[in-house]
C-alpha cells in the first residue's frame, strides 16, 4: 500500500488534497501532520480524518525532535505546511519567515536520510516572483515559470512570505540535487473555494456581502489575479506527482497552477454581488497594500502540455459554490 504524507493537512489546500487522494487512490494510506495553529479540527476536517485510511498526527514541524517519532518510508510527500494569509505577512513577518523556512529545512534534512527517497512536492507561491513583476514592469503576461526571482524591498514585511517561498525553492533544488530526492515545485495562483478561511479576497468579499456591509470597502479594484477553484488545483498537484516522466530527468521541475483567465478585483466583486443578490449603495475603493502587484496571470502551458491539466470550473460556478458554503456557515 502506498504511503502518502501531507503536511499542513488541516489547512485549506491540505483538506481538499486529502479528499482528492481518498477518492482517487484507493490503495493508499494517508498520513496528515498539522500543528493546528491555523488549520482547524472543525466538523469537515474531523469527518475526513475519521476515515480508517488516514492517520492524523498533531505536531510542530519546526521541532527537530518531532521527526524522531515519524516513519521514514513514505512514497509521496506533499509539503503544504506554512503560515499564509496577507494579514500575517504584515502582522508577524518574523514568524512567517521562521516557520516557513524551518519546516522546510527540517523536512529536507529528515528526507535526505531515507533509505528510499520519496517523491517530494513543495508548494511555493506566485509571491516568489512578485518583486520581478514590480521592478521591471515588462515581464510577459501570462508569466512563465522561468522569470527572475527578486526581493525588491526586504524592509516590506509582505516579503516575509514571498521571500520564504523564494528561498524555499532554492533549498528544494539543491537538496534534491545533492541527495537525489525526486522533487517538484508548484506555484499556486489564488486558489479559492469552501473552507478557505476569512482572510483571502474571495472569502472576505463573500462575508461582507452576506453581512450586507454598506458602505462597502473594496481594496485594489483595478488589480487583476488568476483565480483557480480548489478541486481543479489539487487535481493538478496529484497529476504531477503521478507523472513518472517528470521525475525521470533527475532535475527539479517547476510548474504554475492557476487559471488562464485574468480577473480584476472589481469584476470579482461584481460577480459576487450578483451571486449574493445584493449590492451596496456605496462602494469605497481603497488603494492596494504596499508590495501588492498590479497584474498576475500565470502561463500554464507547461502543465497543460506535460500532464494534460486544464481548469474545469468556471469562475462563476466556483464563486457560487464558495459563496454558498460561506452563506451556510
Amino acid at each position: 500500500m502506498k504511503k502518502i504524507l501531507v503536511t499542513g493537512g488541516a489547512g485549506f489546500i491540505g483538506y481538499h488534497l486529502i479528499k482528492k487522494l481518498l477518492e482517487d487512490d484507493k490503495n493508499s494510506e494517508i498520513f496528515v501532520i498539522d500543528n493546528l495553529q491555523r488549520g482547524k479540527l472543525d466538523e469537515n476536517f474531523s469527518s475526513i480524518v475519521s476515515n480508517k485510511r488516514i492517520k492524523f498526527i498533531q505536531g510542530d514541524l519546526t521541532d527537530l525532535d518531532f521527526y524522531k517519532s515519524l516513519s521514514n518510508n513514505f512514497d509521496h510527500i506533499y509539503h503544504l505546511a506554512a503560515i499564509n494569509g496577507t494579514r500575517y505577512f504584515y502582522e508577524i513577518p518574523h514568524e512567517v519567515l521562521r516557520v516557513n523556512t524551518l519546516t522546510l529545512i527540517n523536512i529536507l534534512e529528515w528526507i535526505k536520510n531515507f533509505p528510499v527517497k520519496p517523491k517530494f512536492l513543495f508548494t511555493s507561491s506566485n509571491e516568489a516572483y512578485a518583486g520581478a513583476l514590480e521592478t521591471f514592469k515588462q515581464l510577459p503576461i501570462p508569466t512563465p515559470e522561468d522569470v527572475p526571482l527578486i526581493v525588491n524591498d526586504p524592509f516590506n514585511p509582505r516579503w516575509s512570505y514571498g521571500g520564504s517561498k523564494l528561498i524555499g525553492e532554492i533549498f528544494v533544488v539543491h537538496y534534491a540535487n545533492q541527495y537525489h530526492i525526486p522533487s517538484i515545485i508548484v506555484r499556486p495562483h489564488n486558489f479559492y473555494g469552501p473552507r478557505a478561511g476569512e482572510d483571502h479576497v474571495i472569502p472576505a468579499l463573500s462575508l461582507k456581502i452576506i453581512k450586507k456591509m454598506d458602505p462597502f470597502e473594496l481594496y485594489s479594484p483595478k488589480q487583476t489575479r488568476s483565480f483557480c477553484y480548489i478541486s481543479d488545483a489539487v487535481e493538478a498537484m496529484v497529476l504531477l506527482m503521478r507523472r513518472e516522466s517528470i521525475f525521470d530527468n533527475k532535475n527539479v521541475d517547476l510548474f504554475h497552477i492557476g487559471s488562464s483567465k485574468e480577473t480584476s478585483i472589481k469584476e470579482l466583486a461584481e460577480n459576487l454581488f450578483e451571486i449574493g443578490k445584493w449590492k451596496p449603495k456605496k462602494i469605497i475603493e481603497k488603494p492596494p497594500l504596499p508590495g501588492s502587484v498590479d497584474r498576475r496571470l500565470p502561463d500554464v502551458s507547461k502543465i497543460e502540455k506535460i500532464v494534460g491539466w486544464k481548469t474545469k470550473t468556471s469562475l462563476k460556478n466556483g464563486l457560487r459554490k464558495t459563496f454558498d458554503w460561506y452563506e451556510n456557515l
